[in-house]
């Protein structure tokens, strides 16, 4: 068997994730690739080189991969893939966009956020928001995954990987860079913390969330938020935890003010370790929490910041 592991980068650097991707690969078992498509993307390339597991990197390092568009790395898959058993990338936002497109063009099924590997054919995904399990098995010549980074540990940075530059230059032209703007945060990256402070409805506004960031400034954490705060715009979306935002798993995830709605469940539940604050001893986070106080959380974080 022979795998490919589409790395997740910003040409710089590489995102923590791909070793977890690569975590997921070893357990299915054989040769593991991993590619990086981008523009100036020899530092990542270097950081794939170095992940215990991987004895080649393939680089794509052509400005028609500089901003990593769907339609091009997908075009890129559907001719690298045909010489694979098994594509893999990480369940996130890139992830999504370029593995239905490349599974598309080979004429095979996409399995999605697999969170676990059974066999070589065989996978367990969660569905119904995470309230069952499913095991899935494919009988595809190539199994085009996107793997829950989250459920599986990262690999060590102990390889030494061959690199290899790749000639392909493919643009296909169905699509443009127009720009982007990014969140400036001195936070660590949401997916990526080992401690995250999520607040919720309860929070009440803008800016009562400042509790929520003292508290994970005191942490050293990320911040988070449920679908409901977003809604209400007390913070950007981009810090959405669930379903339909980011799955974390850090740590330590304390919930303040959340009642714990499935969608909001089903994107936080694997932290190691769970805290929630909420005044209602009903609320559905106390289900899934390790830890739950019954209280307002304007007087539980201001003392509990005050403790640290």
């Amino acid at each position: 068997m022979s795998i490919l592991v589409v790395a997740e980068h910003h040409n710089s650097e590489l995102a923590p994730v791909t070793a977890n991707v690569v975590a997921a690969a070893k357990a299915i078992g054989g040769d593991i690739h991993v590619l990086v498509a981008g523009e100036a993307c020899q530092a990542a390339a270097d950081a794939a080189a170095k992940l215990d597991g991987v004895s080649k990197v393939l680089v794509a390092d052509k400005p028609a991969y500089a901003h990593q568009l769907a339609e091009n790395v997908a075009q890129l898959l559907g001719e690298l893939g045909k010489n694979y058993t098994h594509l893999l990338a990480p369940a996130t936002v890139n992830g999504k966009n370029i593995m239905p497109r490349a599974a598309a063009l080979l004429d095979v099924a996409q399995i999605s956020e697999i969170i676990s590997v059974e066999s070589a054919d065989t996978f367990k995904r969660p569905i119904y928001a995470g309230n069952a399990i499913a095991t899935v098995q494919s009988s595809d010549a190539i199994k085009v995954i996107t793997v829950r980074g989250t459920s599986f540990d990262p690999v060590a940075d102990t390889g030494a990987a061959a690199v290899e530059a790749l000639a392909q230059d493919t643009d296909a032209g169905l699509s443009s860079f127009v720009g982007e703007e990014l969140a400036a945060s001195d936070r660590p990256e949401l997916t990526a913390a080992g401690v995250v402070v999520s607040g919720g409805r309860g929070v009440g506004s803008a800016e009562n969330f400042e509790l929520i960031y003292k508290l994970a400034d005191k942490l050293g954490g990320a911040v988070g938020a449920s679908r409901a705060a977003v809604d209400a715009g007390y913070v950007p979306n981009d810090l959405q935890v669930g379903q339909t935002g980011k799955i974390v798993a850090p740590q330590l995830y304390i919930a303040a003010g959340i009642s714990g709605a499935i969608q909001h469940l089903a994107g936080m539940k694997d932290s190691k370790v769970i805290v929630a604050i909420n005044k209602d001893e009903e609320a559905p986070i106390f289900q899934v929490a390790d830890y739950g106080l019954v209280a307002d959380l304007f007087e539980a974080v201001p003392a509990l910041e005050q403790q640290l």
